[in-house]
């Protein structure tokens, strides 16, 4: 009767805003938060009751010394750094132990040409 009048209805009622947002951003690049504080980003792909399904990525870089003959001095190879390459791996996380989740921020470049669209030609 007292967990009544607390407002806990359920075993699971503390999951069902966060399973609704799982929801509403399925197949897009989130970051989360779980409840010891650790903090990823990744591709939600499916929803359970009780887990997450996403697509975490991690870094990838190339290994030094793989050949005999990319044994130099300087950096990189011809100039350019070394190459970076970013791989995804499925990871299931419980629902419970999620805390927050938001949309990962993707910042816009200011357009090139400071006048606006579209360019008339001069007469």
């Amino acid at each position: 009767m007292t967990e009544e009048r607390n407002g806990y209805s359920g075993h699971y009622s503390h999951k069902a805003p966060l399973y609704d947002q799982c929801k509403n951003y399925m197949f897009h690049h989130v970051t989360a938060t779980t409840s010891d504080g650790n903090t990823f980003d990744g591709i939600i792909e499916g929803v359970d009751q009780d887990r997450v399904s996403m697509l975490v990525g991690e870094d990838v870089m190339e290994q030094e010394g793989d050949s005999g003959f990319n044994e130099r001095q300087f950096y990189g190879g011809y100039g350019f750094p070394r190459q970076r390459f970013r791989r995804f791996r499925r990871q299931f996380f419980p629902l419970a132990a999620l805390t927050a989740l938001s949309l990962f921020p993707y910042y816009y470049p200011y357009p090139y040409y400071p006048y606006p669209y579209p360019y008339y030609p001069y007469y």
